[in-house]
């Protein structure tokens, strides 16, 4: 049996006046005791939470950013109405803002209420037990039941960078011949015939074409599809720094997933490593409309481990998963510590055998320390981003030497920025 405020106020208007002007414990246990058996009688009187059914139904993914809804529905299948409150509890990470909902139910009668998240984590997301507390007609008294009712939204990364695809698809469609630019370039595929402009290339004239024509003919070109693109996530403790509204390794997925959408597009085959001491994640195979889906899944339970990059291991699992040319993409962090002892030493192989990307999320935060002069803390702390920053550019020169191409930028702009470098690779035949 549960009691609500008003049997609490109850007890406090019947039995403190009496007590102050009686003056006797009889006349006070008498009042209690009524109470008591008042009480018990309104609880009584309370329909059963035991006999309510419970089914839920609604979303089983989403992503953050994103809202899911899952709808609760109760059916009353005992003999007096239930009048209370329920309460469907979840964890705070799904971010579900109401919880609690007034419950006015008849028997043989459904009503159903919604559960609205808003989730801040990714990974599986299960409801806690859902507890009726059915009150009585008085409603001083009830009785309190929890069910356990079992649901699972499977929350994935978020893709804000998905509002860039239709703008590098568009140039994905120039460089794929589906306008009239045409490129040649290291690598690209002959695409057709045409009569010579000025302006053309004059080693893409086609002499034997032309001694057959009455114009100069020159060769059209289109960048090769059907390339391997490796997209290395680093889930060290590099990627657990906050960037932005996320960490590092939000905005590195976020990335990951622009450029995979968009490599697909290409008619590329796309593979996805996690890595840190050991693949968290790994995605090979998936084509066309799989591939984003596959990726979500593979991503949404991993979190950064606070531990060192093994960057041998890392590039043995590169080398196992593309021995011939491809284009691979590592998003990590120009961290000097952490590279020139980890995958430094490793690059210009790697280089040698692939075209290298190594993608970087910049803390703009060091840019506005840096500029700062307030005090003598601001300045401080200037001194020290000038130090961070210096750093960062020297490790971005000595990667460059390696054969690598690098992409260092802040959290919103690293997607877009990866998606142009891999177009621009295309475009030259690099891929």
């Amino acid at each position: 049996m549960v009691v609500t405020g008003r049997a609490a106020l109850l007890a406090l208007l019947l039995t403190v006046p009496v007590a102050l002007v009686a003056r006797s414990l009889a006349v006070v246990l008498l009042l209690d005791l009524a109470l008591v058996l008042l009480l018990a009688l309104d609880a009584a009187l309370a329909g059963s939470p035991r006999r309510l059914s419970f089914a839920r139904g609604g979303d089983r993914t989403t992503r953050i950013g994103e809202e899911a809804v899952v709808t609760l529905a109760v059916r009353n299948d005992g003999p007096r109405p239930v009048r209370g409150v329920l309460r469907d509890a979840w964890a705070p990470t799904a971010g579900v803002a109401v919880t609690r909902h007034a419950l006015a139910l008849a028997p043989e009668r459904v009503v159903r209420v919604a559960a609205v998240l808003r989730p801040t984590r990714r990974g599986e997301r299960r409801p806690d037990l859902v507890t009726v507390r059915s009150l009585g007609p008085m409603r001083l008294a009830g009785r309190q039941v929890s069910h356990a009712v079992p649901w699972a939204v499977q929350v994935l990364p978020g893709f804000p960078s998905r509002k860039h695809l239709p703008s590098r698809l568009a140039r994905l469609r120039e460089l794929d011949g589906r306008t009239a630019l045409m490129v040649r370039g290291q690598g690209t595929e002959f695409d057709s015939l045409r009569e010579y402009v000025i302006g053309d290339d004059v080693r893409s004239i086609d002499w034997r074409a032309t001694a057959r024509a009455s114009d100069v003919m020159v060769r059209t070109w289109r960048p090769e599809r059907d390339r391997r693109v490796l997209i290395v996530l680093d889930t060290a403790r590099t990627s657990a720094a906050r960037v932005g509204d996320g960490t590092r390794l939000d905005a590195s997925m976020d990335a990951a997933f622009l450029l995979g959408a968009l490599a697909s597009k290409a008619g590329d085959r796309v593979d996805l490593l996690a890595f840190d001491r050991a693949v968290r994640a790994d995605v090979r195979g998936a084509t066309g409309g799989d591939l984003l889906p596959r990726m979500s899944r593979a991503l949404s339970e991993v979190e950064p481990l606070l531990v060192e990059t093994d960057a041998h291991g890392l590039v043995s699992a590169i080398n196992a998963r593309v021995r011939q040319h491809a284009f691979v993409v590592i998003l990590t962090a120009l961290e000097p510590s952490a590279l020139r002892e980890g995958l430094l030493p490793f690059l210009p192989a790697l280089a040698a055998r692939h075209t290298v990307a190594l993608a970087s999320v910049r803390d703009e935060r060091l840019e506005a320390l840096a500029s700062s002069r307030g005090d003598a803390a601001a300045v401080y702390d200037a001194a020290s981003a000038e130090k961070a920053i210096g750093d960062r550019d020297r490790m971005t020169e000595l990667v460059m030497r390696s054969g690598v191409e690098v992409i260092d930028a802040g959290p919103d702009d690293i997607a877009p920025r990866l998606a142009d470098r891999y177009l621009t690779l295309k475009a030259a035949g690099r891929l």
